[in-house]
């Protein structure tokens, strides 16, 4: 197969770092989408604040656009690896031509669905009479991007999971370079306001989408797309290898969704707005740990589907510990600079004292369980790639529900402040939860793989 890396005979430790490096830098670089827009927002002459509360509300709604590129991608992905695994390049190319085909079909349905419904969501999702119009205008421009989204975000798993890891950084370089540089040209330049930062988002995803299509169209890839071969059972397969990645990131809107209301409920009319906004920094600066550790874990999931496939038990499980021993060190380091550095992240976006004071308390805050939550992003998404979305979702699933239920109760207790405390408690509960599972299983479900005959569908 050729590819910039053997999956099957590459050193372990060597292979993580080849993948797990470029898919949390290309995920980090893929945040600052977000970040850099609201950065600029919050800039805006007279009504900054207010339009990046707007922002603010419809971050979960992108997410949620997103997530469906990330269900195909990583369940197509994880499906063709093991094919890959199982020298089955036919059975490969059927599942990344069913792939495109989801992508295609789910654009398609989510960009009329979510036009037709912006306004209703937008209220759901905690937008205010002050904040309904910059959202609007926001989501509006950011929907009709919804194919360049959805393919850029979902092929690019495709390309990783041949064995060309810088590639699929480039394409979220790509996307992340232009937004950099066409962010302020449309919303100062053009005086476009909150809609000069969709505009950029917007073509900065079709100039990223276009370099994926390209390379897998192409002939350096071992698996190209192509337009034969459906079928509604990979497409079944995939789904339900995807549904649990996809659940976390669904998930992660509704409860940012949730805060957004709450904040808004007990903050009233006097705190409310500025909970939001504080709320939506916080997040920001999350992302930028999250994104990556997404990208170390998920980036990863080619070596532990393709060695499954192969039935190498023993790299399967060296490659466990290797992507776990650098999820460790990368959310050490970040656990350390969130004590310290969180205060000037928040001048980025804002020069309200009272803004940035809370700000800075949120980030603390959200912060405080990135170390032990290394072992839920680990072991999640692992048993996902081999074959264990059920457990996986269980998991996933487990943590949503404790971070809702903290959520809903704490503020009602202590004050919408408290609501900043669910994370903590969920990421710090369910990654014991997770690392006890994992154990558990791996073992037996291994023994299992390497028992059991080829199984191509």
């Amino acid at each position: 197969m050729n590819t910039t890396t053997d999956l099957g005979k590459t050193p372990v430790r060597t292979l993580v770092l080849l993948l797990a490096i470029p898919s949390m830098t290309a995920q980090f670089v893929n945040v600052l989408y977000s970040i850099i827009d609201r950065m600029y927002i919050g800039h805006i002459s007279y009504n900054g604040t207010l339009a990046l509360a707007g922002a603010g509300v419809c971050g979960p709604i992108v997410t949620l656009l997103t997530s469906f590129g990330t269900l195909v991608g990583i369940g197509g992905s994880i499906t063709m690896g093991i094919r890959l695994g199982e020298k089955n390049t036919k059975k490969a190319e059927q599942v990344l031509a069913n792939s495109f085909l989801m992508l295609s079909i789910f654009s398609v349905l989510l960009t009329f669905s979510f036009l037709m419904l912006k306004d209703k969501l937008l209220m759901w999702f905690g937008a205010s009479k002050a904040t309904f119009p910059f959202a609007n205008t926001y989501l509006t421009i950011y929907t009709t991007g919804t194919f360049f989204a959805l393919m850029a975000t979902g092929l690019n798993y495709f390309i990783n999971c041949q064995g060309f890891p810088l590639m699929g950084m480039f394409t979220v370089l790509i996307g992340a370079g232009c937004n950099i540089l066409l962010d302020p040209v449309f919303i100062f330049g053009f005086h476009m306001g909150i809609a000069g930062a969709a505009i950029a988002t917007v073509i900065s995803q079709v100039l990223s989408c276009i370099f994926a299509m390209t390379f897998l169209f192409g002939k350096k890839v071992p698996v190209k797309i192509n337009f034969k071969q459906y079928d509604l059972k990979i497409m079944i397969r995939i789904i339900s290898l995807g549904f649990s990645p996809f659940v976390i990131l669904a998930t992660d809107s509704l409860i940012l969704i949730l805060m957004n209301t709450i904040l808004q409920k007990y903050g009233g009319a006097s705190q409310g707005d500025m909970l939001i906004t504080c709320a939506t920094i916080a997040q920001s600066y999350l992302l930028l740990i999250t994104s990556p550790m997404i990208g170390i874990s998920g980036g990863t999931q080619a070596i532990l589907s393709y060695n499954y496939g192969a039935r190498h038990a023993g790299r399967v499980k060296d490659a466990e510990r290797n992507i776990l021993g650098v999820m460790l060190i990368f959310t050490t380091i970040m656990f350390l600079l969130s004590r310290f550095i969180p205060r000037y992240f928040v001048l980025l976006f804002t020069t309200d004292p009272q803004y940035i004071s809370f700000s800075v308390w949120a980030v603390h805050t959200y912060t405080l369980m990135i170390i032990p939550l290394s072992f839920q992003y680990v072991f999640v998404d692992g048993l996902t790639a081999l074959e264990r979305p059920k457990t996986g979702l269980a998991l996933s699933v487990t943590r949503k529900s404790l971070f809702v239920f903290s959520a809903a109760v704490l503020p009602a207790f202590f004050g919408a402040k408290a609501a900043f405390f669910a994370e903590p408690v969920a990421d710090g509960v369910c990654s014991v939860l997770s690392t006890i599972t994992f154990l558990l299983l791996i073992n037996r479900h291994l023994e299992k793989r390497c028992q059991t005959n080829t199984n191509l569908t």
